[in-house]
């Protein structure tokens, strides 16, 4: 069991996960400003190829050693989550606005806990069941008040519904890895989380590809930098704070969103959007308790 910490290294890996989910979420404004020039598929599949570069270098400096047989099965299972996960949200943040699309995807740790209940027996009560709600509540005042702006439609529903698909794969995923993260380094994992999507999407995408510019790709390389990075620091922030007190701080990927939204892509939320983040938000922190 991880021992209290004192308040001042408490905060410092608070501002740690912080900065993590602002790394993250630049990954994100970066990969939505290229959807309207690569495919998705193309873009996922060079996210996990420069990703892989960064994580190798990770790899070497840590050392962990070979994986065994079941490390290398396990993760590489996940790896296929992880393409769906990917694939679907960069889909989704080509359709919505970002801090829309960020708002929905936190539906995932309601789901997270539902399928931790189902799949792992762990306990479900009504508060789970009321947090699902709040959760699905929120998405359709997302939903709605995008639908009913101008210049939105059709394209709505489509990344609405990619990003429940990401965010139910998502929590499957956060369930393999909570049985392998005892069991496997750090290193191995986030190894085995970069070569393994890039090999499943190299076909795939060398079938839709597009040459990317020279300019693209020093973007598509700081955004597999930042997808190590942002992650791994999230790792060993979670590593050393007890997740109850650090799972929070992940909600602070919204005001990251809503910021980043507007510098790049000038987006301002509407209050529908607002009204239903919150109601997620409080839906999320509900099940935790």
């Amino acid at each position: 069991m991880l021992a209290p910490q004192a308040p001042p290294t408490l905060l410092r890996w608070l501002l740690l996960a912080v900065a993590a989910e602002g790394l993250l979420t630049l990954m994100d404004a970066l990969i939505k400003g290229l959807t309207q020039s690569y495919p998705v598929l193309e873009i996922t599949f060079l996210r996990y190829l420069f990703g892989l570069v960064a994580a190798v270098v990770y790899a070497a400096w840590m050392r962990p050693g070979w994986p065994t047989r079941e490390a290398a099965v396990h993760n590489g299972l996940r790896a296929v989550l992880i393409v769906i996960v990917a694939t679907s949200f960069f889909y989704a943040l080509g359709r919505l606005p970002l801090a829309e699309a960020i708002a929905l995807s936190f539906v995932s740790p309601v789901l997270t806990a539902l399928m931790g209940g189902l799949l792992l027996g762990e306990r479900l009560d009504w508060r789970i069941a009321a947090a699902l709600a709040a959760g699905l509540g929120g998405m359709a005042l997302i939903v709605g008040g995008s639908l009913g702006a101008t210049g939105y439609g059709d394209e709505v529903l489509l990344g609405a519904g990619a990003v429940l698909v990401s965010a139910i794969g998502y929590s499957l995923n956060l369930i393999m890895l909570r049985h392998r993260a005892t069991r496997d380094p750090l290193a191995q994992i986030v190894l085995f989380q970069n070569v393994g999507p890039a090999l499943i999407l190299a076909l795939p995408a060398a079938w839709v590809w597009t040459a990317p510019a020279v300019g693209d790709l020093a973007i598509f390389a700081l955004i597999g930098t930042l997808g190590v990075v942002g992650h791994t620091m999230l790792a060993h922030a979670f590593a050393r704070v007890e997740a109850a007190r650090l799972a929070p701080v992940g909600y602070v990927a919204l005001v990251w969103g809503v910021v980043l939204g507007f510098v790049f892509f000038a987006e301002i939320p509407g209050l529908a959007t607002v009204a239903g983040a919150a109601l997620i938000v409080l839906g999320a922190l509900f099940a935790r308790r």
